[in-house]
């Protein structure tokens, strides 16, 4: 078990290897391929987000393996991806997070490293909290240049796209599941990681980042009840405020202490739990 101070690496803890459990798990859900999803790649959505310890995982999907199915591409059913984010010199989408804006966007690049798919992709929240996503395809790996997407960039937000730059990257291995009946799409995210472009990096592998995706209530959802019984309540989470305020420095405003406090918690007792 390693902490690194209580700086930036505050939250580092030794990689263990919880893989191989939650790819066994997995091979006993029935398989989806994208293709069939269907609806439930809707982008106009209700997003509700959930903050756990990984080593809940395993268990949390024994649970509901009669109740989803499990995104197969060509025998993976865990995916890699990298997203990089942009931002103003101001810090404009950040801000808009931290202070509690109820429009807010995000301006990103993500790679699918299963199919090397790339996209620039607007995520945008309103202040009835629906979400929406925007996203124009790129040429297979380029996670760095906006220069060309100039038109769709301001045909969706207001500032100066000008002025974006790439602010941080990050990292996570997600897992889909898709339950027809109840329209709803569910990802799960670990192994997380965040690096700046000074090469300074912050690894959360004690950490699960659970998304129930619909366009209606999750308080049907079999996943929900899940989690309900484990304690897990829902949070408000966003990847880029965190791995800006903990890797870049950015200015950690009140809203974001909440999250640290959480993050804490779940790192204590993923070292509880004996997983390290």
């Amino acid at each position: 078990m390693n902490f690194t101070g209580e700086g930036n690496g505050a939250f580092e803890v030794t990689q263990m290897d919880h893989n191989t459990s939650i790819e066994e798990i997995l091979k006993g859900f029935e398989p989806v391929e994208l293709d069939a999803l269907g609806n439930l790649r809707y982008m106009n959505r209700i997003d509700t987000k959930y903050l756990f310890s990984v080593s809940k995982l395993p268990e949390l999907l024994l649970s509901i393996r009669s109740e989803y199915k499990a995104l197969e591409i060509e025998k993976i059913r865990k995916f890699s991806y990298k997203t990089v984010y942009f931002d103003t010199p101001e810090l404009h989408f950040y801000n808009q997070h931290v202070t509690g804006k109820l429009n807010r966007s995000k301006v990103r690049i993500r790679t699918y490293e299963s199919n090397g798919l790339t996209f620039l992709e607007v995520k945008q929240k309103s202040n009835k909290g629906r979400t929406s996503k925007s996203r124009l395809e790129k040429e297979p790996g380029d996670m760095n240049h906006i220069e060309q997407s100039r038109l769709f960039l301001n045909e969706l937000i207001s500032s100066n796209t000008e002025k974006l730059k790439a602010v941080i990257n990050t990292g996570f291995t997600r897992i889909t599941l898709v339950n027809f009946e109840k329209s709803e799409r569910i990802t799960i995210d670990y192994n997380l990681v965040w690096n700046n472009l000074k090469g300074e990096t912050v690894n959360m592998p004690f950490l699960a980042i659970a998304e129930i995706k619909s366009e209606k209530s999750t308080s049907q959802s079999p996943f929900f009840s899940q989690l309900k019984k484990q304690g897990v309540r829902s949070t408000g989470f966003s990847k880029y405020a965190m791995g800006m305020a903990i890797v870049n420095g950015a200015p950690k405003q009140n809203n974001l202490k909440p999250k640290l406090l959480l993050i804490k918690k779940i790192r204590d007792e993923f070292i509880g739990n004996g997983t390290v």
